[in-house]
C-alpha cells in the first residue's frame, strides 16, 4: 500500500505558474511509476503526465507539452507538477497516482490515488 497526499493547488491568473507535490507515505517509492491526472468538472478524468520509477522517462499529454514538467525525488517520496503557462482550460482537481512500475497514460493502470487538489486558473 502507498497513500498519496497531493498539495499546492490554488488561484493563479492565466499565463501563471503553479507547482503541484504529490507526498507518498508506505511501501518504497522509488518501485512505483507515477501518473499525474487531472478531472474538470462534468469531464472525464485526463492525463497530464507520468514519470518512470528513477524519473528517466516522461511523457505529456498534448494539451500540457512544454508547459508543464513532471518530476520526483525518490528520496523526499515525492513526485512534482510544475505548471508554467496556464491557461484557462487548465482548470480542474488535480491528481496523483502510483503503479507497481513504469509509465501510463490510462487510468485504470494506477492502483493508487491522491485526494486531490484543486487548481483554478482565471482569465
Amino acid at each position: 500500500q502507498v497513500q498519496l497526499v497531493e498539495s499546492g493547488g490554488g488561484l493563479v491568473q492565466a499565463g501563471g505558474s503553479l507547482r503541484l507535490s504529490c507526498a507518498a507515505s508506505g511501501r518504497t517509492f522509488s518501485v512505483y511509476g507515477m501518473g499525474w491526472f487531472r478531472q474538470a468538472p462534468g469531464k472525464e478524468r485526463d492525463f497530464v503526465a507520468t514519470i518512470s520509477q528513477m524519473g528517466g522517462i516522461t511523457y505529456y499529454a498534448d494539451s500540457v507539452k512544454g508547459r508543464f514538467t513532471v518530476s520526483r525525488d525518490n528520496a523526499l517520496n515525492t513526485v512534482y507538477l510544475q505548471m508554467n503557462s496556464l491557461k484557462p482550460e487548465d482548470t480542474a482537481v488535480y491528481y496523483c497516482a502510483a503503479r507497481p512500475r513504469g509509465t501510463s497514460s490510462r487510468s485504470s493502470d494506477y492502483d493508487y490515488w491522491g485526494q486531490g487538489t484543486q487548481v483554478t486558473v482565471s482569465s
